[in-house]
């Protein structure tokens, strides 16, 4: 069965061969992103899921690296046509999912493990994967921020995990008028005409956002813990160290990364980027809304 989903107003489409269970019930944070068929020409991507997929083996393939996303560890291999091999596993070390790209993230295949929950966290992994290296052809980031709107614009907010992005963003919605939050994890940029764009996405992390919106990008803002409250636009140099890292990439594919090398100049090029030094008070929220509102 085949099921669409526009998301930052890409197309992609997820086909399930044989599941036992209902798509929609791993991944309940899609619904609404739901739309009709469109033709193979206009997809970002076409994702299959296929149970008896198989490991590539291994004497067509060498290992990348493994990187720890926070949630558990994800195992790269590289595929002597060009393609990557990926496996998901969660923060017990289980493998939830094996997914196999072509080189470009046009086509992918991926197969599930072990219960519901796991099977759900695999499969999601495995579909940001893919959006993130497919999009990054496509003028698309995704960036890990938490995303407010304020007066149609979209203002986002990166830090390490901890650090309080999402609850500097908490005291916007509490204290200034006409906020709605967009995203708290992972919203989508996309480039269009030029111009900067963030949207909601299905991947909200902890908090369940699943919004299909969009704004135009008005600011990026790092935050930093501080006993004071201040905050400074970011020089060219440092703004692109600052704004790199928060962005989903692959440093060993070199065509994909200089691909959102080059997309993070672009937005750059139209999007100031700051570096607040708060505390989690309202103080902190009115001085950085008054001032990236002002551009």
């Amino acid at each position: 069965m085949d099921y669409y989903f526009e998301i930052a107003e890409h197309y992609i489409k997820i086909s399930q061969l044989d599941g036992n269970i209902p798509l929609l019930s791993l991944l309940p944070s899609f619904q609404p992103f739901l739309c009709d068929a469109v033709s193979d020409e206009e997809l970002l991507f076409s994702f299959t899921i296929d149970n008896h997929l198989k490991a590539v083996d291994k004497s067509r393939r060498h290992p990348i690296r493994t990187f720890d996303t926070g949630n558990g560890d994800t195992v790269v291999d590289k595929l002597s046509d060009g393609g990557y091999q990926y496996v998901v596993k969660n923060i017990n070390r289980d493998a939830c999912a094996l997914l196999i790209c072509d080189k470009d993230f046009r086509t992918c295949s991926c197969t599930l493990n072990g219960s519901l929950n796991m099977q759900s966290f695999g499969l999601n992994n495995a579909l940001m994967l893919t959006m993130a290296f497919a999009g990054s052809k496509r003028d698309t980031v995704l960036i890990h921020a938490s995303l407010v709107r304020n007066n149609d614009y979209g203002y986002a907010f990166i830090a390490k995990s901890g650090t309080g992005k999402s609850t500097h963003v908490s005291l916007w919605l509490r204290f200034i008028p006409d906020c709605d939050l967009m995203n708290d994890d992972n919203p989508i940029i996309r480039l269009i005409n030029g111009t900067p764009y963030i949207y909601g996405s299905p991947w909200s992390g902890k908090t369940p956002c699943y919004r299909k919106v969009k704004a135009r990008l008005g600011a990026i803002t790092q935050i930093a813990r501080a006993r004071e409250n201040s905050i400074e636009r970011l020089s060219v140099v440092n703004a692109f160290a600052t704004l790199l890292p928060s962005c989903s990439s692959m440093k060993w594919d070199a065509d994909i990364f200089n691909h959102i090398c080059s997309i993070v100049s672009d937005i750059m090029a139209q999007t100031p980027i700051y570096t607040l030094h708060c505390r989690a008070d309202r103080h902190a929220a009115d001085l950085c809304h008054q001032t990236i509102t002002a551009e």
